[in-house]
């Protein structure tokens, strides 16, 4: 089983992380101190099992963060708290918590939750797999179709992924890219290839006529295209400002060595930490970012992860 911990006590997460590895229960693959950038497509591509969740966190509690992952996390939640109300943990369980932890911390308790829990995830596991097999035996045509709408979205959600790996989750231009994505995805379906990948002005122009419809004025296109141009540049400067400062806290980390490079002009980076690391408390003076490279990388790294799926 694959856990994530969402806590802002550290000693909590360090005891749970330990119960889980010496119990040889799982792998704790994630770790956040609170719910505020917890997204239900990051976690399940960070194929998470079993979630762990603070009720009392200083940004986002642990009722609104399950309530922000809006039923698109597809593993279960346990919720810890040194709270007895009875309406929270009501509100708790209608939300679609599995079980409701009181601290202090018990071993014992932890440890025979977590099982159950592993019981159900089993089971239920067992029964979608017959499910499964008598779709494909019953409507063979039907599934086909159901199969193309789990394309797409299968592609939003790694798109989600990307974007909380990449520091901009909840940008202005976040929405933007994965509209792009989808329609690149689509593209691709029409045998695009690097080589022959459409120009920025094609890519917006199309995602413009989408969102407006039809009916659309030109006029009205090209305003949407630029106020997307203008949104997805400032998610992208977010961005290597994100890793920038990654870079200069642990240059060594993973988020760090697998995407700054990938993403950005090398010196680009390093211009920019040399920026923050000089005098952090001035604004940041304008880097020029290649929108159409971040573009690319994006939507490969998108058709890389989707082919593990």
């Amino acid at each position: 089983m694959r856990f994530f911990i969402v806590d802002d006590d550290d000693a909590i997460r360090s005891i749970l992380s330990q119960i889980i590895e010496d119990g040889d229960l799982g792998e704790v693959v994630g770790e956040a101190s609170d719910g505020d950038q917890l997204t239900g497509p990051f976690l399940n591509m960070q194929k998470v099992d079993i979630l762990f969740v603070d009720l009392l966190m200083p940004v986002r509690d642990g009722i609104e963060t399950i309530r922000h992952l809006d039923g698109q996390f597809k593993g279960k939640i346990i919720m810890i708290s040194q709270v007895e109300s009875k309406e929270l943990i009501s509100e708790a369980y209608a939300l679609g918590v599995e079980y409701y932890i009181m601290k202090p911390i018990n071993r014992i308790e932890i440890v025979t939750v977590i099982r159950k829990v592993v019981e159900r995830i089993q089971l239920e596991k067992s029964i979608q797999e017959i499910k499964t097999s008598l779709s494909s035996l019953l409507n063979l045509e039907d599934q086909t179709v159901q199969s193309t709408a789990v394309n797409e979205k299968s592609i939003a959600n790694i798109g989600e992924f990307l974007l909380a790996e990449l520091g901009i989750v909840g940008e202005n231009g976040s929405r933007d890219l994965i509209d792009i994505l989808k329609c690149l995805f689509t593209y691709e379906h029409a045998k695009a290839s690097e080589q022959n990948f459409p120009s920025l002005k094609e890519i917006f122009k199309q995602v413009a006529q989408k969102r407006l419809g039809s009916s659309a004025s030109e006029m009205d296109i090209n305003r949407e295209t630029k106020a997307s141009e203008q949104r997805i540049r400032r998610a992208i400067t977010h961005s290597l400002i994100h890793f920038a400062s990654l870079g200069l806290t642990d240059y060594a980390n993973p988020k760090f060595e697998n995407y700054a490079s990938k993403f950005f002009d090398f010196m680009v980076v390093r211009q920019k930490m040399r920026e923050i690391q000089e005098d952090s408390s001035t604004s940041f003076t304008p880097t020029k970012v290649n929108t159409k490279k971040f573009i690319q990388v994006f939507f490969f790294e998108a058709k890389r992860l989707y082919k593990d799926i």
